[in-house]
């Protein structure tokens, strides 16, 4: 994951984008999805820049919910962007596995427009996710293979996660790979069922 910390305040965004020392992303930290059509992600260049639009994310509300805070984050390069989640398929009653090398935006508008691009696992719950399973999904999604390891390991962290808190969906959306060929997980959702 990027390098970067939580800021309250136009002043310290400033500050954290000061000590990161490069462009950085301001990301509004609100319980819901659509922060960025909303104007709750922006790339800024300096740290002045980072005081400026801090000020402006800051207070303003996202679906009606009130930014209280930024998460100032060091900037990626990248090359392309993958959605990667879990989630229950309560047809089978098993978790899925859904992969797509159209990350960055909302998995149901990629379903909506282009199904063909979504694919999916059944993992079975007494075997739990295979390997060979992850390293399908990479194939599919056009992972280069020289990350394939990386993608797996991610894979398998994702499970154990998404098992170890009992939820109803996990996702890293978008999981990027770099200009220098690495994967990084730039945002991540989890969805907990509290009605137990």
């Amino acid at each position: 994951i990027p390098q970067g910390r939580l800021a309250s305040t136009p002043e310290e965004a400033k500050l954290i984008a000061e000590e990161l020392n490069g462009p950085v992303v301001l990301k509004a930290q609100v319980l819901t999805g659509g922060r960025g059509k909303a104007g709750g992600i922006r790339l800024v260049r300096s740290p002045d820049e980072a005081e400026e639009y801090a000020s402006k994310i800051l207070g303003k509300r996202i679906k009606d919910i009130p930014v209280l805070r930024l998460l100032v984050e060091e900037a990626i390069n990248i090359k392309q962007e993958i959605y990667l989640g879990m989630t229950i398929d309560r047809v089978n009653g098993q978790t899925l596995m859904i992969a797509s090398a159209e990350g960055g935006i909302d998995i149901e508008e990629i379903a909506r427009i282009t199904p063909e691009k979504i694919f999916k696992v059944g993992i079975d719950p007494l075997l739990g996710l295979l390997d060979f399973q992850a390293r399908n999904l990479a194939a599919e999604i056009e992972i280069p293979r020289g990350l394939w390891r990386h993608f797996i390991m991610m894979t398998q962290n994702l499970y154990r996660a998404y098992q170890s808190i009992d939820a109803t969906l996990v996702e890293i959306n978008p999981l990027v790979i770099t200009e220098r060929n690495r994967l990084i997980a730039l945002d991540g959702k989890i969805t907990i069922d509290d009605n137990a």
